[in-house]
């Protein structure tokens, strides 16, 4: 399968913005001082695994759709600049 510049575009920066949102969602997860995430001892609730597993999920799907993307874009670079050991080679005698 080929994909286009833009859809490799798309899934590439789909990859980024997942990770820059799940990051930052962490963060803020981690030093929630509301209750939801901690109990008064200081221990996970199950609002935090929860929410911590949907963040690893998403890590692992946002990194596999931007490696799809960045992999297109590859593919697409080197169809559009071969290299020598890519190309054809020239037409010649053969013996």
């Amino acid at each position: 399968m080929k994909l286009s510049r833009p859809v490799s575009w798309f899934l590439l920066a789909f990859g980024v913005w997942s990770w820059f949102i799940w990051v930052s969602f962490v963060k803020n997860l981690w030093n929630d001082a509301s209750g939801l995430a901690f109990d008064a001892a200081g221990d996970p609730t199950a609002y935090f695994w929860v929410h911590l597993l949907l963040a690893v999920t998403s890590f692992l799907l946002g990194t596999a759709v931007g490696a799809v993307g960045l992999r297109g874009l590859r593919a697409l670079r080197r169809e559009k600049n071969p290299t020598p050991a890519t190309s054809p080679a020239p037409p010649g005698p053969t013996p």
